[in-house]
């Protein structure tokens, strides 16, 4: 049983690492939920996150975080998930109650108050996870692992080098790659080849409730992935919480990673020093490889089981 705090910005694929983890509760304790500004501005990824945790009728302790990076200002990306973060579904208009109104504190509390250590699966922007390290460092003797979905070695996507999560708050990845924490990062290298195909995406439609929502949040999700070259939908959040449910699935190497935080073309840039002499501790396992398949069925059999939940 591994304890959990999940920190997103929900997001299409955010959302559906959150289904993938309610599904599994025998393998994750999930202590609570924190957003920070990212995909879109903090107000409407909480929101997003409550929808989806009162979609499954989930009562998962959520707070909202940072509304934006510790040095630059926030640039949401609405052309790849909407103006809402998560367009597509429709919610009902009911509220969320959150836990806190103060998401860095929120997460020192949880993590103090665990009988184990916890794991934190970072889908979004480092801000939360560097001020709650900076804060809080005596929570590092508490912390397992950071399983974090952002970075790319080949290349980047908000830009030609970086990739958007770095990008959007390049000095908190410096500060969590430079912890001492073990952290694995499922950067592009591996999550642009965790996908699903159109196929798989219409055989959720006529499936349960929580399968439906899935089929309306990758169908919005596909579309607008087609602007960027992709023909099947990579569910790139979904790989940090996949790693910790079945580690074997991927395969990847430790590598000394950096970020460049300076002003410039290559600003976000994470890069791998691979000099022979590079005296450096390897500080990050870098993902690079996935079973595409294995990867599929882990997440059409979470939705099946919260389909399952729901005749219940």
């Amino acid at each position: 049983m591994k304890y959990l705090l999940i920190d997103c910005d929900p997001g299409h694929d955010d959302a559906l690492a959150i289904l993938t983890a309610c599904a599994h509760k025998e393998e994750l304790k999930i202590l609570g939920i924190t957003t920070v500004g990212g995909n879109q501005t903090l107000e409407k990824v909480t929101k997003n996150a409550g929808n989806i945790l009162n979609f499954i009728h989930e009562e998962i302790p959520l707070a909202p975080g940072q509304e934006g990076p510790l040095v630059k200002t926030l640039s949401p990306a609405p052309e790849a998930h909407g103006d809402s973060g998560m367009d597509g579904p429709y919610f009902k208009k009911k509220e969320y109650p959150l836990a806190s109104d103060n998401g860095v504190t929120f997460l020192y509390e949880k993590i103090m108050e665990s009988p184990e250590k916890v794991t934190i699966a970072a889908l979004a922007p480092l801000t939360n996870i560097a001020l709650l390290l900076k804060t809080f460092p005596q929570v590092k003797e508490k912390i397992s692992c950071i399983s974090m979905m952002g970075g790319g070695i080949h290349h980047g996507n908000r830009t030609a080098l970086a990739e958007f999560n770095i990008y959007a708050d390049p000095e908190a990845a410096q500060i969590v790659f430079a912890s001492g924490l073990p952290v694995v990062m499922a950067g592009l290298d591996v999550t642009e080849k965790a996908t699903v195909s159109v196929e798989q995406i219409e055989s959720l439609k006529e499936k349960g409730r929580v399968s439906r929502l899935a089929y309306e949040l990758l169908s919005f999700y596909h579309e607008t992935g087609k602007q960027f070259g992709f023909t099947e939908s990579p569910i790139h959040d979904l790989c940090a919480v996949a790693y910790l449910l079945e580690p074997d699935m991927f395969s990847g190497t430790y590598e000394h990673i950096n970020v460049i935080t300076e002003e410039g073309r290559a600003r976000g840039l994470t890069y791998a020093d691979r000099r022979l002499t590079c005296g450096e501790k390897k500080n990050v396992l870098v993902l690079d490889q996935v079973d595409r398949q294995r990867f599929a069925e882990l997440l059409f059999a979470a939705l099946e089981q919260l389909d399952h939940k729901e005749v219940c």
